[in-house]
């Protein structure tokens, strides 16, 4: 197994991304094409900033840690159309939160996908149906 797997509705996948990640500390003011951000980054600084970003990584530092599904919302809610990644410990449980937050992938390191091998994260999947509006309707 890799040192990262991708989890998306599908299921588990190598990394398809090979344009890197640029810190968002370090990043220039204008012209990068990727960024990791980290839990505590004020999305708000980005925001004329956005267009030619390709893809957004989040941190998410444990998993009790619920600020990357903020920060996705945010993004979304400010236009971002481009790939958004949450990377680090997002457990198959939160799988359902972060697609409905916005992320359109989950990263996670091979010691996880161990522990919550790939069927767990497909039963949450069909995320829209997992939220607590599917269960009042039903």
């Amino acid at each position: 197994m890799n040192a990262t797997t991708i989890v998306t509705d599908t299921g588990f996948a190598a990394d398809d991304w090979t344009g890197g990640f640029t810190p968002l500390a370090e990043a220039p003011a204008n012209d990068v094409r990727s960024l990791d951000l980290p839990s505590d980054a004020d999305v708000d600084r980005l925001l004329l900033r956005l267009e030619g970003i390709e893809m957004i990584r989040v941190d998410f530092p444990n998993f009790a840690d619920g600020r990357g599904f903020t920060i996705a919302r945010r993004l979304r809610d400010m236009g971002y159309g481009g790939r958004l990644r949450a990377r680090g410990h997002v457990l198959a449980d939160q799988y359902a939160m972060a697609r409905r937050s916005g992320f359109d992938e989950v990263e996670i390191d091979a010691a996880l996908a161990a522990r919550q091998p790939e069927d767990q994260w497909l039963a949450r999947a069909n995320w829209r149906d997992h939220d607590y509006r599917a269960a009042l309707r039903a």
